[in-house]
């Protein structure tokens, strides 16, 4: 690492360029990552925290199963609950609406659950559990009143901050939810089963003309979260590719430029392994100092956005990119030691030397 430290001594404003290109990079794949999840949590939250196993959905026809069609019905209920293995089965219904409160109107989402002391439900049918978006959008409290397709509701708690597609949870009772869900203009037959237990999943779900997934496999079943995640996947995606290219061609163009003393240092007897190490020592050096700028601004600036964005500040969301930006700028590095390690002494030095 001698050479190395003596570049990054005497070369301090060419280093210093490319580490602010990275800490620059690092920021925004940073903040792409924390809004990722910010959107996420906005979007699947709700379902996230549902109980259960797996959630069952009952496709419409011949398309795919989704929350927004799936509706489920007596039967179907029955032969979930009778089937062997089967543990519990919880109803539920979602519907969409907007809601008045003592200070405020605006969307919910209405889950209807029996409440099992999994999932923040009423027990009484004229009360409510609002989350706490629903509780700051509608202003309201414990005791106070909401109104919902023409029905008053008792707010009996303040749960978790649950969202579905983006809408704020507020949570009733199966039955009062039915009543509502048929003055909206729907059936009143419930959305998703929260299925527990250890049945044979794939044969009951043909056998019902349902689909039953994991929680976490069920999301695909909301299409605003595959359109809105994957495309903030791929914009974090071709950012990291970004970062390998600029690494990579910064440092080539560096490699080039070095060729004498490269050759140098080899017609001394200095191996290609020493000089490797000597090449990517000095990128890991800079992608280290520029990554960690990087994430310390993404720290400070999502701490600052966090009440103004959907935004999560998490090792998932900051010291993860880290790690792959490093590596990937030390590929991008990688590529350009040909130059060190086919460099032949009295070519790079020119033979008349």
């Amino acid at each position: 690492m001698y050479v190395a430290w003596r570049d990054l001594r005497f070369a301090r404003g060419r280093f210093a360029l490319i580490g602010a290109v990275v800490a620059l990079i690092t920021l925004l794949v940073g903040f792409l990552s924390g809004l990722t999840g910010g959107l996420a949590a906005q979007n699947v939250s709700a379902v996230l925290a549902l109980p259960g196993d797996r959630l069952v959905l009952k496709p419409v026809g011949a398309g795919a199963a989704t929350f927004a069609d799936s509706s489920i019905d007596a039967d179907t209920i029955s032969a979930w609950r009778t089937a062997p293995g089967v543990d519990r089965v919880a109803p539920i219904g979602i519907q969409q609406t907007r809601a008045e409160g003592p200070a405020g109107t605006g969307a919910v989402a209405l889950l209807g659950l029996d409440a099992d002391g999994t999932f923040p439900a009423p027990a009484r049918a004229g009360d409510v559990v609002l989350s706490t978006g629903a509780a700051k959008t509608l202003g309201a409290g414990i005791g106070d009143t909401v109104v919902v397709a023409g029905s008053t509701f008792t707010v009996s708690a303040v749960g978790d901050d649950l969202s579905y597609s983006h809408t704020p949870v507020a949570s009733l009772t199966l039955d009062a939810w039915r009543t509502l869900d048929e003055r909206l203009g729907g059936s009143g037959e419930p959305t998703v089963l929260a299925v527990a237990g250890s049945p044979t999943w794939d044969a009951v779900a043909a056998e019902t003309g349902t689909v039953a997934s994991a929680p976490l496999a069920s999301l695909a079943a909301l299409p605003t979260f595959r359109s809105e995640i994957g495309s903030l996947a791929l914009m974090i995606a071709m950012l990291f590719g970004v970062s390998a290219l600029v690494v990579g061609a910064f440092f080539t163009v560096w490699t080039m430029q070095r060729a004498g003393d490269v050759a140098v240092l080899k017609a001394l007897g200095a191996s290609t392994a020493a000089l490797v190490r000597d090449a990517l020592g000095q990128a890991l050096v800079v992608l280290t100092v520029g990554v960690g700028v990087g994430i310390g601004l993404t720290a400070a600036l999502g701490s600052l956005a966090g009440g103004a964005l959907p935004f999560v500040l998490s090792p998932l969301t900051t010291l993860a990119p880290a790690v792959v930006m490093i590596a990937l700028g030390l590929i991008g590095a990688a590529v350009s030691l040909r130059t060190v390690t086919a460099s032949d002494p009295l070519t790079a030095l020119g033979s008349t030397r």
